[in-house]
């Protein structure tokens, strides 16, 4: 099993349906996996896992942010978030079934999993890179996304304006390289004509010695 802190090329498993590079080593790979997972996953994940809509504070002012978060890691790893630790949720059987794939499929190790759901088009993630300390210096993710399709939309680093949108639909895995945190922001924009609800899980790997460091404030965050 590759280290995912390494920043080594991935061994798939079977080849992805598609690869976009955005510039040098910042690479997505895309798989379209409805066929091999189980029938009522997602309905199953959101009746079973225990959803909170945390705070953040932002410009003096405390705000819930637009979804519902799910959190689980391995015995022992912990994140830091203004000011408090968070607790981890043991693995469910859905949830470590779908680590022993997403290992399988991209060769990479992941000790820890935030799952947002999007109840609906109003529930959205701004601009953000997922680079916080605790994901160290080079942070492969891997991003499943079930339900409604939505765009995740890219942008260059202290750029404002959309480089591109791709649509990330039903039963899909996407894989992003750590170039892509380095150099690049992601978002999942508000999209009013989305009336159904969108299941999202990133697994990362959380570095122990940076486990217990306080991060900048915005969180865990991939859409």
């Amino acid at each position: 099993m590759i280290d995912v802190t390494t920043g080594i090329e991935p061994v798939f498993t079977t080849p992805p349906h598609a690869e976009t590079v955005l510039d040098d080593d910042a690479r997505l790979w895309l798989w379209h996996l409805a066929a091999t997972l189980p029938e009522g996953l997602m309905n199953r994940l959101i009746a079973n896992l225990e959803w909170e809509q945390p705070e953040i504070r932002l410009f003096g002012r405390w705000h819930r942010i637009p979804r519902l978060q799910h959190w689980c890691a391995d015995d022992g790893v912990s994140y830091r978030y203004s000011g408090r630790t968070l607790p981890a949720a043991p693995w469910s059987q859905e949830l470590g079934w779908l680590r022993q794939m997403t290992e399988q499929l991209t060769g990479l190790a992941f000790n820890s999993v935030l799952v947002n759901l999007y109840r609906d088009g109003k529930d959205a993630m701004g601009w953000h890179a997922d680079d916080e300390a605790e994901l160290g210096p080079a942070p492969w993710i891997a991003s499943w996304s079930f339900g409604a399709s939505r765009d995740f939309c890219l942008r260059r680093k202290g750029e404002s304006r959309t480089s591109r949108c791709m649509t990330l639909d039903d039963s899909s895995l996407l894989l992003m390289s750590p170039a892509v945190q380095h150099h690049w922001q992601h978002s999942l924009p508000r999209r009013q004509r989305v009336r159904q609800p969108r299941l999202n899980l990133t697994f990362r790997q959380v570095l122990p010695q940076a486990a217990d460091r306080v991060s900048s404030g915005r969180g865990f965050s991939t859409p």
